[in-house]
């Protein structure tokens, strides 16, 4: 039996140990945005975010994540606010949607380890994109990587409500 953190939630698994994670995700807790692609860490479809690493889901067990405080897309950001989101909507990132949840997420734990991350850490990503988007998540990268590390304007200070209306007798 193992335990551990599903986005932000404890999780009791009552699976045997060596199940991968991606099947405990998306058998167990109905969490399908984590895609099963290859079964061999080789297209980052099944990725999801692992103890603040991205983690190709398919080549690990819940045995060895016990205690762990795991991410799915599905919980990366309830309402799709998280700048990698955003920018992979703003560049009109994706085609057939399959590669989207785990490049959103490797690319999320890339940005939360080096803001600015340089080309060659963007290259090293794993994850494959069959409809060759690449230029496109590039562009969604930079952006993103943009936003998260712009401050935010000043709040300005709040507009007195007007007085309610005069009532006649």
């Amino acid at each position: 039996m193992t335990r551990m953190t599903v986005n932000g939630e404890a999780v009791h698994y009552k699976l045997d140990p060596a199940t991968p994670l991606l099947w405990a995700l998306r058998d167990a807790s109905n969490l399908t945005g984590a895609k099963y692609g290859c079964d061999t860490r080789d297209c980052g479809a099944c990725t999801v975010i692992v103890d603040g690493r991205a983690t190709m889901s398919c080549g690990v067990t819940i045995a060895a994540l016990e205690g762990a405080d795991i991410v799915t897309i599905e919980g990366l950001a309830a309402d799709r606010a998280h700048p990698v989101q955003q920018a992979w909507a703003a560049e009109q990132v994706s085609q057939c949607g399959f590669c989207d949840p785990g490049f959103i997420l490797a690319i999320a734990a890339l940005l939360k380890a080096s803001p600015s991350p340089s080309p060659e850490q963007v290259d090293a990503i794993p994850n494959l994109c069959r409809c060759g988007a690449y230029p496109r998540i590039r562009r969604a990268i930079a952006r993103a990587a943009a936003s998260a590390t712009r401050t935010a304007p000043p709040t300005p200070p709040p507009i007195a409500a007007p007085p309610p209306p005069a009532t006649k007798r």
